[in-house]
């Protein structure tokens, strides 16, 4: 005991004497030090000083800065601070025509009109600052525009036709409150074995299927058993279905069709590190992780400009989209110079469709982006695992319902990544001591969206050779549905399942995924135009050749929006380039940029069916319009319930003229998934990207300009070994 006292006295005399060499090294103010209101002195003081520790003794050695929170916008494209979305509910507080304060549905900055944003130059005033706002009051949609520096309302719309708002946190709760005191689902609950407290249920959006399903704001809700694993998931209580109205707070149907389907067992469905679980045998891993002794190589500047290497861009949070990227520029590895790439770039809209017509599945064709929000649900990340060492998080500053600010923290995270790949190489055969090699090492912004059981992991990757890399990976849960079987042996008719059997009495349903995306390109400026470079097989003339076949590129500019939309054909090979013609290389090439589609897939249901009705955008994997600020959304800007009269292909069927002009090109990346056993009882990451590479953009390639990795600038670890 003496021993522990002796040892707690001499480490306070050791705090205390460092704490006296901070005061003086660093002329600290003790009073301001130790100011700590409501809240214990010592324990306050304690974090004070570990976190003033942290920035200034731990910090690693670079210009990289730890997470800051901008109190007030710096750039005319910074997302609504904490201070205006205060100011905004203030104002709807006193406005007029509402008798009560409304339901705040959507809450966002009112983005200045481009050209003030380009004309913009750091130190200029700030364009006047506007939100959007999407309301709901007495079921009837309002779209309001408030100005920050007038103090008031300046736009009113109430919105006609088909479509809401996206559902909020308070709708789903609403939704869930109401089935959980419905007798009905007890009762059944009950009839299948199980208590009501066994209960995981979750509320569903329910599309739109003709007219028996409008004028009302629905949600279903079904249910899983949450006994036993914390993966209620795999645990399907099948076929119970409530479609719930949230303003009436009422069940409008009950169907129970299941009651014959057990419920699944909770065995081996466990995911939990830790758990009780037997994980898969296999020889265990060392820990690893990218070091960076000197820090990272990014800087981000005012909350939101993220600098590295030869790129600039703009990065907010957003609760619909997620992430937005804009005024991404590339350095000129000739001159120096910032070019402009592109504007602005996110993901628009989530299309999820499974395949199966039963009553307890048929409305399962989710559109992630309109009726729930990226941003809004995108959880913090985890450290070391969801992003490396040296990331810089990013917070998202979102609303509730009746107009608060929250902060959804650790939202964003940006980070460099090598993981010893090559960025380019040479050897000479001839010359045996030329050996030339550049790694690559890359910049990253991360998000993570979990929406029910799917996580979407959505990268926007820059490189050093002017490429920016979107790459989508799905990860989560299999939304399972219940099945009598436990063996495919027992399937009567295998051919008329929707899905794969995973496991004992649950059937992984076929389903897609479709995520489009909105780019706005700016090619050096936003007079651009669009050319499909097609690929065309020639043959040559008798006598010509010893070949009789080869191919060339056939260049097809794009005058219309009808000329721009395209289904990717692996028979009828392009490439697709956004040009500015007015922008010329020394060898007078036009300056540009293509896009380079990886896997993906295409919409196999009827186009007159209603959920590829409100989903068309998916109709084409490329389209192209003139810049509309209005037209962001490819699911139209109130997509929840839509009939699908406010889309992309909808503003694209007026065929607008789109040569020389500023352009937004649209791609859907997709995916077709036919469940497995590996799927079970998590399931692997599943990925796709496409690439935005300059073509004619460089004089040369900017790669040359990138150091090799040296011995000495690197940490050393003990050598590898080998059994």
């Amino acid at each position: 005991m003496s021993t522990g006292i002796s040892w707690v006295r001499r480490s306070l005399i050791a705090l205390l004497l460092l704490f006296l060499i901070l005061v003086l090294h660093y002329n600290l103010n003790i009073p301001e030090f130790f100011n700590c209101s409501g809240s214990s002195g010592l324990s306050c003081a304690r974090r004070k000083l570990g976190s003033f520790l942290q920035s200034h003794i731990s910090k690693p050695k670079s210009n990289f800065k730890f997470k800051e929170t901008p109190q007030c916008p710096h750039h005319p494209l910074d997302p609504l601070t904490i201070q205006e979305i205060n100011q905004v509910r203030s104002i709807l507080l006193s406005y007029k025509p509402f008798a009560s304060f409304p339901a705040i549905q959507a809450l966002y900055l009112d983005e200045p009109d481009k050209s003030q944003v380009l004309d913009w130059k750091p130190g200029d005033p700030l364009p006047p600052r506007k939100a959007s706002v999407i309301a709901l009051q007495n079921g009837q949609s309002h779209l309001l525009t408030v100005d920050l520096d007038l103090g008031r309302v300046t736009s009113h719309e109430v919105k006609s036709g088909s479509g809401y708002p996206p559902v909020s946190l308070e709708d789903i709760n609403v939704a869930l409150q109401v089935a959980l005191s419905y007798p009905e689902l007890n009762k059944s609950a009950i009839d299948r074995g199980m208590e009501s407290s066994d209960l995981a249920c979750f509320s569903p959006t329910g599309g739109w299927y003709g007219p028996g399903e409008e004028g009302r704001r629905i949600l279903k809700v079904q249910c899983f058993s949450g006994r036993g694993s914390s993966n209620f998931w795999m645990r399907p209580v099948e076929g119970l279905t409530l479609t719930i109205d949230i303003d009436q707070k009422k069940v409008v149907k009950f169907s129970d069709t299941g009651r014959r389907i057990p419920v699944p067992e909770d065995t081996n469905t466990e995911y939990q590190y830790g758990s009780h679980i037997d994980p898969p045998k296999m020889q265990p891993l060392n820990p690893i992780s990218m070091e960076q002794p000197n820090g990272p190589s990014f800087r981000v500047e005012n909350g939101h400009i993220v600098k590295w290497a030869n790129w600039a861009f703009h990065l907010k949070p957003d609760p619909r989209a997620g992430m937005i990227i804009s005024r991404a520029m590339v350095q000129d590895s000739e001159t120096g110079e910032f070019r402009s790439v592109m504007y602005k770039g996110f993901s628009s809209e989530l299309f999820v469709p499974y395949m199966d017509p039963e009553e307890a599945w048929y409305f399962k064709t989710y559109m992630d982006a309109g009726e729930y929000g990226m941003g809004v649900t995108a959880l913090p990340l985890v450290p070391l695992n969801d992003c490396p060492r040296y990331s810089y998080y990013m917070d998202g500053i979102f609303v509730t319902s009746d107009g608060k600010p929250y902060v959804q923290p650790n939202m964003i995270c940006i980070f460099e990544r090598y993981a010893g790949d090559v960025g380019w190489r040479h050897s000479e055969l001839i010359n045996y001591k030329i050996r030339e090699s550049r790694p690559k090492i890359t910049l990253v912004a991360r998000m993570v969206s979990t929406i029910g059981n799917y996580d979407y992991i959505f990268d926007w990757e820059f490189q050093t050779d002017g490429i920016i890399r979107v790459k989508v990976i799905l990860s989560g849960m299999l939304l399972l549905k219940g099945s009598p079987y436990q063996n495919i042996s027992q399937v009567p008719n295998q051919e008329d399942m929707t899905g794969t059997l995973v496991s004992e009495n649950v059937i992984g349903v076929v389903h897609d995924h479709f995520i489009t995306f909105h780019l706005d390109m700016d090619v050096d400026d936003s007079n651009n135009t669009f050319v499909n470079v097609n690929l065309v097989k020639e043959e040559t003339s008798p006598g010509e050749s010893p070949r009789k076949s080869y191919f060339k590129a056939k260049r097809l500019v794009a005058k219309t929006e009808d000329d721009a939309k395209l289904k990717i054909n692996l028979y009828d090979p392009s490439e697709y380039h956004v040009i500015n013609p007015s922008r010329r290389s020394r060898l007078g090439n036009p300056s540009g940029y293509r896009l380079v589609p990886g896997g993906t897939a295409a919409s196999l249901l009827d186009l007159d069916d209603p959920p590829q009705l409100r989903s068309a955008f998916t109709n084409n994997q490329i389209w192209v319009t003139p810049y509309n600020r209005t037209e962001q959304w490819a699911g139209g800007l109130l997509t929840s319930q839509s009939k699908g009269e406010d889309t992309l292909a909808v503003w694209s069927a007026r065929n607008r003229p789109i040569e020389n002009k500023d352009i937004v090109l649209w791609y859907t990346l997709g995916f077709h998934h036919i469940p497995c056993q590996e799927d079970f009882p998590v399931m692997p990451t599943v990925e796709s990207s496409f690439d935005l590479k300059p073509v004619n953009f460089f004089e040369r390639n900017p790669i040359l300009g990138i150091t090799p990795n040296f011995e000495q600038d690197l940490p050393v670890y003990g050598a590898a070994f080998s059994a």
